[in-house]
């Protein structure tokens, strides 16, 4: 079935065939500056932590809040997010992405408590969900077939550089001035891209008009939320307490709630026949578990830099830097784009999330020389994402029909959400199992490396501890390698064998 074009608000097609915009490249760095502040706000609040718990007098839980409020807010609305935008228009939910998210800055510089603090990042979320969405859907609409795996590359490369940019990014402004700066650079930033969105970007949307699906999308803002949270809280409250239990357990119950109510509907937001698509399922496959080791890796490399090593925040930050890096190396001058048309996209997944399980395996390693193994094994993993992460999101959004592109970006993105916080939860899960299982009877129950140290009373109690906590390191890293490398091989399968019945149907065609 062939997909009817989007159409623009007055009628016209957004990208004719055959024409290619003369901004669009313009248009793609416009978008990609927005999308670069959306994901620097997931990690650079976390080198600020001192500073808010001593300026705002905020607890432990008020803290925890702070972070999460941002990540759950927009986990749970980026289904819907994504629908809306192919609903009313791209170019108009990404301008009100855009007001959201600056508001909600404003607000968060300006907060003078931490419960004003967590409003506004709600707030922040709200625009960020819009904003993750609409700029994937933007991006797929004005690029052809030709350019879109170099435009999603460069897409894909600033989600990298933001995730990682965010800690050395945070120390920085940190060092400087206030912690309100943080939030308040986001304003120009939202001023001059509101400017060149409404010059440069088309509207397009999807032209068959369906009402929309209200009870869909409160379903699926309310079941991910529960999960999120739920994901979230297991580290805190404990994984058999009921107030992780109960909300996980509502949230499934409302997704499955969803799934069955998008398949009864007229007019879905979300339609679940693409989950019958073998290159969709391997795909969303590959995005839940690239996300999984990636965002379990930094985490755990996070806290190898600063307790094991002894550098500072903003240090750690700078030494994890080569990992965005080569990732926009490679994405920006077209080299992955190249390497995904000779590879294919099956053999560019499985290929680029070998080199990732590879790179956590090397980071993983007990090193005598300092920096020297991390930084190829960061190298590892930046061209391992550089290759396969724009390898998922073109597969994904090529299982999808082009009206539904936002539909298709809030599943990335959610998938994206969901991954990072499993790999986080995981895997931090599975180095404090490790730790705890390895501590001498001395300080035996010790819930965290500080307090074990400071429950130590020699020298060798404190080497033992310390030998705990790389180990639990090192084995969580090789969990998540394990997960990446069976995720890129699933997903590598799926994608070739949806290819090989259309292969043989078209030289079943030409030889008739």
């Amino acid at each position: 079935m062939t997909a009817a074009p989007d159409t623009a608000a007055d009628g016209s097609t957004a990208a004719p065939a055959g024409a290619r915009l003369p901004a669009r490249w313009l248009i793609l760095a416009v978008i990609c500056l927005a999308q670069l502040t959306v994901v620097l706000d997931n990690t650079i609040l976390n080198v600020a932590i001192p500073t808010l718990s001593r300026d705002l007098k905020a607890t432990t839980a008020d803290i925890q809040w702070v972070i999460n409020a941002y990540s759950l807010v927009q986990a749970g609305l980026l289904l819907a997010a994504g629908s809306a935008s192919d609903r009313y228009g791209r170019k108009k939910l990404l301008l009100a992405g855009l007001a959201l998210f600056g508001l909600g800055s404003l607000a968060a510089g300006l907060a003078q408590s931490s419960g004003q603090l967590i409003a506004a990042r709600a707030g922040m979320g709200v625009g960020g969900a819009l904003l993750l969405t609409t700029t994937l859907a933007v991006a797929i609409q004005i690029f052809d077939a030709d350019e879109r795996p170099k435009a999603i590359g460069i897409w894909a490369a600033v989600n990298a550089l933001g995730f990682a940019a965010g800690p050395p990014i945070g120390g920085l402004m940190l060092a400087h001035f206030w912690w309100g700066a943080i939030f308040l650079i986001n304003i120009p930033v939202v001023l001059l891209a509101l400017v060149a969105v409404q010059a440069l970007v088309p509207e397009s949307k999807n032209p068959s008009g369906h009402r929309p699906d209200l009870a869909g999308a409160l379903l699926s803002t309310v079941g991910m939320s529960a999960v999120v949270y739920a994901i979230i809280s297991g580290p805190e409250h404990g994984w058999g307490s009921g107030q992780v239990l109960l909300p996980a357990a509502a949230g499934v119950v409302v997704l499955v709630a969803f799934a069955l109510w998008e398949r009864r509907v007229p007019y879905p937001m979300l339609d679940m026949q693409f989950f019958r698509d073998r290159r969709f399922v391997g795909a969303v496959a590959g995005v839940v578990l690239i996300t999984f080791g990636s965002g379990g890796t930094l985490y755990l490399l996070t806290q190898q830099l600063q307790f094991v090593r002894g550098y500072a925040p903003l240090e750690a930050g700078l030494r994890i830097a080569p990992f965005a890096l080569t990732v926009v190396a490679l994405n920006s001058v077209g080299i992955s784009a190249r390497l995904m048309r000779r590879l294919g996209l099956p053999l560019s997944i499985a290929v680029g999330m070998a080199l990732l399980a590879a790179g956590f395996m090397v980071a993983a390693l007990p090193s005598s020389d300092g920096y020297g193994v991390l930084l190829v094994g960061l190298v590892l993993m930046g061209a391992g994402c550089a290759l396969a992460n724009p390898a998922i999101v073109e597969a994904i959004m090529g299982a999808i029909p082009p009206e539904k592109a936002g539909a298709g970006a809030g599943v990335d993105g959610t998938m994206s959400e969901l991954g990072t916080s499993l790999g986080v939860t995981v895997l931090g899960a599975v180095m404090n199992a490790r730790f705890t299982a390895l501590l001498p009877a001395a300080v035996a129950g010790a819930g965290s490396l500080p307090a074990a140290l400071t429950a130590a009373d020699t020298e060798a109690e404190r080497g033992a501890v310390m030998d705990a906590f790389i180990s639990g390191i090192e084995t969580s890293q090789l969990a998540g390698a394990a997960a990446v490398l069976v995720g890129g091989c699933v997903a590598a399968l799926l994608l070739r064998r949806a290819e090989r019945p259309a292969v043989e149907g078209y030289e079943t065609t030409k030889a008739e």
